[in-house]
């Protein structure tokens, strides 16, 4: 990421230090120069490839299996619209387990039924007449006429889901991402070096990479 940031233009800031003199600036990165993928790539699906994040594994250590370049993990976020890593990126194990206690208090309450789903009903043909994973109520039942059998056919496909499986399916989601192919790479590079750089035209520009704030102080 560290090498994201680098990329990231400076922004002029007016200083509020105590010992600051009115005409006294800051350089900061300007965080809200946002890099991200062209929109004709983000939504061409022939660019990317599915890949399942392994374990504990970080943006960084995707970013280096897949790309040789650990610092390339801004582009594994980017592909897949994640702005907060802690919400939207798997836990690890440890981080699962204290996030679990937060929320639910108790190993009783995490191991309480969150709420029941359906298992797959299918008849003797094969045909598929209830798929898994509907969210039902427990006492949910459903009634078909098989072919091959000549009768009417009744059955409960309920399976309960505790909090923890619950949590750990969402968990799970997210460990299915999106990730650019290397032939793009420098497409993408380029694109982030375009982006990232400030246009003349404004009264704040001063160079590609510098602008400077107005000076609010000096109208007071």
């Amino acid at each position: 990421m560290s090498n994201y940031f680098s990329k990231i233009p400076d922004f002029e800031y007016v200083s509020r230090l105590p010992d600051a003199r009115i005409s006294d600036y800051i350089p900061v990165k300007n965080i809200f120069m946002r890099g991200k993928l062209r929109e004709d790539i983000f939504q061409d699906a022939s660019v990317f490839t599915k890949y399942k994040i392994k374990g504990n594994d970080r943006p960084d250590n995707v970013a280096y299996e897949i790309y040789g370049d650990a610092n390339l993990d801004w582009l594994v976020l980017t592909c897949n619209n994640i702005i907060n890593v802690y919400n939207e990126w798997p836990m690890t194990q440890f981080d699962f387990e204290n996030y679990l206690l937060e929320k639910y208090a108790t190993y009783d309450k995490i191991n309480a039924i969150h709420h029941y789903e359906t298992t797959e009903v299918k008849n003797s043909l094969g045909s598929i007449i209830i798929s898994a994973g509907l969210q039902v109520d427990s006492n949910y039942s459903v009634s078909f006429y098989d072919d091959q059998t000549e009768r009417m056919t009744t059955v409960y496909p309920v399976v309960s889901i505790t909090n923890y499986e619950y949590e750990e399916n969402l968990q799970n989601d997210r460990r299915n991402i999106f990730v650019l192919k290397g032939k793009f790479l420098t497409i993408v590079k380029d694109d982030l070096e375009e982006m990232m750089e400030y246009k003349k035209g404004s009264t704040q520009y001063k160079s590609e990479t510098l602008k400077t704030a107005d000076n609010i102080r000096l109208f007071q």
